[in-house]
């Protein structure tokens, strides 16, 4: 499993090569972002004039769930059983970690966040690129990388940071039929790949 060393990290690279573009660091103060087909669905021109910034601003949580379709769910409700998935699979072998757990009341609102963060998206959740990173302690490691649907190409990119229990960990060392559990509270950055606009962090 890639270890990201220091929580002071880089935001994992996008397909983008203009490196020049990558954001700042950040950091985590802990205080506190049914396989088969998927439905079709057109994306939008990018070239909107609207500016996605103040729509996103105006718009609560309550605001998103009201104009959601059920396609929007679906795809929803596909993008977080792929994220429990990868994350039963993460190895994370300084820790002797093979495979974690997320509770699914913290999976709910992932979903949600997932969800306000890709509203004023052309593309929404289909064009989301979206990066798994899990804090422990000082270190982060980025545990994997899923998409909605792999045919459409990415226009915007998330980060998320979930947490690990360090008070529960050594408890856990040695049970090796138990897998760690995360905490609540997470991270997400976001990162438009089609705009020079900056970074994006949001705490839950």
């Amino acid at each position: 499993m890639e270890a990201l060393g220091s929580l002071s990290v880089s935001l994992p690279s996008s397909p983008s090569s203009d490196d020049a573009s990558l954001p700042r660091r950040f950091s985590f103060d802990g205080k506190c972002h049914h396989d088969g087909s998927l439905p079709s669905s057109d994306c939008e021109s990018l070239s909107g004039s609207e500016d996605d910034t103040d729509v996103l601003d105006n718009t609560s949580l309550l605001d998103c769930d009201l104009l959601n379709d059920p396609e929007d769910d679906l795809l929803c409700s596909y993008l977080l059983k792929k994220i429990q998935r990868c994350l039963a699979k993460a190895k994370i072998s300084s820790l002797r970690c093979s495979g974690l757990l997320i509770p699914n009341q913290l999976l709910k609102l992932v979903g949600q966040e997932l969800m306000h963060l890709s509203f004023s998206e052309p593309c929404g959740l289909r064009g989301a690129l979206i990066d798994l990173c899990v804090a422990h302690m000082k270190e982060c490691h980025r545990v994997g990388q899923v998409t909605v649907d792999p045919s459409v190409v990415p226009t915007f990119q998330l980060t998320l940071l979930l947490r690990l229990d360090s008070r529960l960990w050594p408890r856990l060392q040695g049970l090796f039929s138990s897998r760690p559990t995360l905490v609540p509270g997470f991270m997400v950055l976001k990162k438009k790949l089609y705009s020079s606009e900056e970074l994006l962090v949001e705490e839950c």
